[in-house]
């Protein structure tokens, strides 16, 4: 299969949360994905992400989906490549802030070697 790279620029919860269903969604499947969260979506990378307190959560938790906390958990377990973008960082203010365990930073070239010809989608 070839690898799916996600684009994530939007630091809302919905997208956020989307994807990483999909991302993770591949990941079980067997595909090789990329996340490279870049702009207002790298606060879904962040160690303590606000999204997270997102009224959203508790939403989806009481109506038996998973949340943005799961699928975090999930995309670690599955060896889903996180990569904060160093650019989306500093343009965000968050350079230096603290990174999920396993994050990445690097910029655009490492996301586009990473899915090569692979699949791309954009949130």
């Amino acid at each position: 299969m070839k690898p799916l790279g996600i684009l994530l620029l939007s630091g809302d919860h919905d997208r956020a949360h989307y994807a990483l269903v999909l991302a993770t969604g591949a990941a079980a499947l067997g595909r090789e994905v990329t996340l490279f969260a870049s702009n207002a979506g790298c606060r879904l990378l962040l160690a303590e992400t606000p999204l997270l307190a997102d009224k959203r959560e508790t939403l989806l938790a009481e109506r038996g989906v998973a949340t943005l906390a799961v699928l975090l958990e999930a995309a670690a377990e599955l060896g889903l490549r996180r990569i904060a973008c160093e650019a989306g960082l500093k343009a965000e203010g968050l350079a230096g802030a603290p990174l999920a365990p396993g994050v990445e930073v690097a910029g655009v070239a490492t996301f586009l070697a990473a899915v090569t010809d692979g699949q791309m989608l954009s949130l």
